[in-house]
């Protein structure tokens, strides 16, 4: 789905998509609306997955957990596609940074099970499959069957892994992207990958960000001293990184029948796995 499609879909909800502003295009195209933001679901498949996040803003709105809050309860669905409505929030007074995300992962994961609402396990390798689908002829197959094998290999071991953190609820992609800081502090803004698993799955997020991404050590150092504990002490943690690094190859995967940057980066990923280098430095595209 490219911003074309995404607008096409946008429009047949009936929303003004002339005065729609595009913020975000990967899972979702993201639009601003006037005093709303749109999330346009990429396929018919995300549509359990948009009912739950929607759901999951009502819990967090109850616990009390600064977040995004819903505009309607429940998703529409156009030409197929799932569409939630979002109250937009005000804007940022300064970028999110990885202290800002420390306490606001503290607060979620002290919160027990939401009663009445079954949160899926971090399935962090389950969108694998898909993504590389969506890649179709764009890619070469040994990369896909390359990516498909490592998944075979990290799913069996990231379920064997002992945790030092006690499991529950997780945000599931624990960014500073994911926090928008406002007048009145830090608020958590992408709830689609809530989750009920291992807690260090949040925190390994920050590690693979320092080695791969250039997150600066020392913005890492003020997050693990907020949160007051540094995943890369746990034996666990080089099987999560290696599970999510094949993950975060896998979805950029999607990207590549459009995009020609994201098709290089996808390729310079997957040589860097394929070479066993830990520290070649990834980009977005």
């Amino acid at each position: 789905m490219d911003e074309a499609r995404a607008r096409e879909i946008l429009a047949a909800t009936g929303l003004p998509e002339a005065d729609a502003a595009l913020l975000a295009l990967g899972e979702n195209a993201v639009f601003a609306v006037g005093e709303l933001v749109v999330k346009v679901g990429r396929d018919a498949e995300l549509l359990p997955r948009a009912e739950r996040e929607l759901a999951l803003a009502g819990w967090l709105e109850g616990a009390g957990i600064p977040a995004v809050r819903a505009a309607e309860p429940k998703p529409r669905v156009a030409e197929g596609h799932p569409v939630t409505l979002w109250h937009r929030l005000p804007e940022a007074v300064r970028p999110a940074e990885p202290r800002d995300l420390a306490p606001l992962l503290r607060r979620i994961h002290a919160l027990p099970e939401p009663a009445g609402l079954t949160l899926p396990r971090r399935e962090l390798l389950g969108g694998v499959e898909r993504w590389l689908r969506l890649a179709g002829d764009a890619i070469d197959p040994a990369d896909a069957a390359f990516l498909r094998e490592r998944r075979d290999s990290f799913a069996p071991a990231a379920a064997a892994l002992t945790p030092h953190l006690t499991p529950g609820p997780i945000h599931g992609d624990a960014l500073p992207r994911n926090v928008h800081v406002g007048p009145e502090g830090p608020v958590l803004v992408d709830l689609e990958t809530f989750s009920s698993d291992l807690r260090e799955h949040d925190l390994v997020v920050l590690a693979l960000s320092r080695d791969r991404y250039g997150l600066d050590p020392a913005a890492y150092d003020a997050f693990t001293e907020a949160y007051g504990w540094d995943v890369r002490a746990w034996e666990g943690c080089t099987v999560l990184r290696g599970a999510r690094e094949t993950a975060s190859c896998a979805w950029v995967a999607q990207h590549a029948p459009t995009n020609p940057k994201a098709l290089a980066e996808f390729e310079r990923r997957v040589a860097s796995l394929r070479d066993g280098d830990a520290e070649v430095r990834w980009y977005p595209f």
